[in-house]
């Protein structure tokens, strides 16, 4: 695999005492490397402190030891999510391994620009996953090296972090009657912050009445501030171990879960929803934990639509996810050897969608199981384009089918941003409809595999039948 691959990498260049930096592409991910480069640091460097992981979810005492053990060279490599790709001076690393194509040409020069900032020659490595992604640019390096960056795309009037820039800005300066926030008439919000003791209201203005500093409460990392706080119980002291977003918990801090943290393992004991606090127990097991998330799509309002037989819309859905279930595997090999049930109450987010239904007209003939197996092929080209068209990550957005959908009655594929709120994505692709259909088509009909697999339509759909599709969908 790909992360074998780059551990052997980096255990080459640790061994040879060079100072590296790994980017992977999950915490999960992160935290196995950790695990098994510490080892390697054990048995061949005399030290296993000698590697540390880095990412979202540590604390902030934590990070900072990091940062300056990197600058003062007591860390010899470092594994880390995204989080360290911006920003940060660390020191004098002087290679820097990739683990799979972090989506965009702009996240992986950043990436890379990590190590050689001493004005030293510096080594970057960048080992190709089996994503499409991945194995599209390794064998078209030109379509990396003489690309521009993508383009940024923000949505500042998302109500999550207009909330909370009026609070600052309300901080700062009171606001008087009428006044807008940039081109937003927000009288509205004001007086919903008014009502929930944030803001007084006296004769034409509204004053800050809170206690707390409002910057506090704001996640440079996520739209929503509604973390959970992971609490090791190992010993009789409890100890707070780290933090996590609300929407990552239920996956990775159900009970029975595996929670490793800078390589160690930790098995949550107990989650509880309504303190949002996870408590774990350091234990010694051989396997880590992956869980499933099953996702229902709503339609809740349409802000825009066109096309005739084949309507294209964009507008606001609520997505309701529930994890089922979660599967036990090997540490060494990944291979599965258990499984268990999960039992969590539901969670909803409302977000922004792209949606286009299909027409009928044009998949006469085929039945359902037929339009379903195509759908999920149609779905599985649009998840791996999408993303070339955005500056962000393939998580950043999610694709989902409805063979017939509840809102529109037909068959309809939908995109949507992955956090509260949307942040622009859906808009973005709603306006880049054609496009987006040409370059399916191109790779699928690039695509050198006879009838389908997981760089095209997916390993269980079929090329024709997603060609329909496609076409049902222009």
């Amino acid at each position: 695999s790909s992360m074998h691959e780059t551990e052997r990498l980096a255990e080459r260049l640790l061994e040879n005492r060079i100072s590296t930096i790994v980017f992977s592409k999950s915490r999960v991910q992160l935290e196995v490397m950790v695990h098994r480069l510490q080892e390697l640091a054990a048995r061949k460097l005399g030290n296993p402190r000698l590697v540390r992981g880095y990412r979202g979810g540590y604390l902030p005492t934590e990070r900072r030891g990091i940062e300056q053990g990197l600058r003062k060279g007591d860390i010899l490599g470092v594994v880390s999510t995204n989080a360290l790709e911006l920003g940060i001076d660390i020191g004098s690393l002087q290679a820097c391994v990739i683990c799979g194509y972090p989506g965009t040409i702009a996240s992986t020069w950043q990436e890379s620009g990590r190590a050689g900032r001493r004005k030293d020659a510096s080594l970057t490595i960048l080992v190709a996953s089996s994503s499409p992604m991945s194995q599209f640019i390794i064998t078209h390096p030109e379509y990396f090296f003489q690309r521009s960056p993508e383009y940024g795309l923000i949505h500042p009037e998302n109500l999550y972090i207009l909330l909370d820039h009026l609070k600052c800005a309300a901080y700062e300066l009171p606001f008087k009657d009428g006044e807008t926030f940039g081109s937003v008439e927000v009288k509205e919000l004001l007086d919903f912050l008014e009502e929930s003791r944030v803001l007084h209201h006296v004769g034409t203005t509204y004053h800050w009445s809170a206690e707390d500093f409002p910057a506090v409460g704001i996640s440079l990392r996520s739209a929503s501030n509604e973390n959970f706080t992971i609490v090791d119980i190992t010993k009789p002291e409890p100890r707070l171990l780290g933090i996590m977003d609300r929407f990552a918990a239920p996956m990775l801090l159900h009970e029975q879960a595996i929670y490793m943290h800078e390589g160690r393992q930790f098995q949550v004991e107990k989650l509880d929803f309504d303190d949002r606090k996870a408590y774990v127990r350091e234990v010694d097991v051989d396997y880590y934990t992956d869980a499933n998330l099953d996702v229902n799509l709503r339609v809740l309002d349409v802000f825009e639509e066109n096309g005739d037989k084949t309507k294209v819309s964009w507008g606001e859905v609520l997505i309701t996810s529930l994890v089922s279930i979660f599967k036990k595997m090997k540490m060494d090999t990944g291979e599965n050897v258990g499984f268990g049930p999960v039992n969590l109450p539901e969670m909803d987010m409302h977000t922004t969608a792209y949606w286009a239904a299909a027409d009928d007209s044009a998949l006469a003939g085929l039945g359902q199981e037929e339009i379903q197996t195509g759908m999920m092929g149609v779905a599985n080209l649009l998840g791996i384009v999408a993303p070339a068209y955005l500056m962000c990550d393939v998580k950043d957005i999610a694709v989902v089918y409805q063979v017939k959908s509840p809102f529109t009655d037909k068959p309809t594929v939908f995109i949507y941003d992955a956090y509260p709120g949307g942040i622009g994505f859906s808009e973005k692709l709603y306006h880049l409809h054609g496009d987006l259909l040409r370059e399916a088509r191109t790779l699928l009909d690039g695509c050198h595999c006879l009838n389908g697999c997981p760089s095209c339509v997916g390993p269980d759909s079929d090329k024709d039948l997603a060609r329909r599709v496609l076409s049902a969908l222009e």
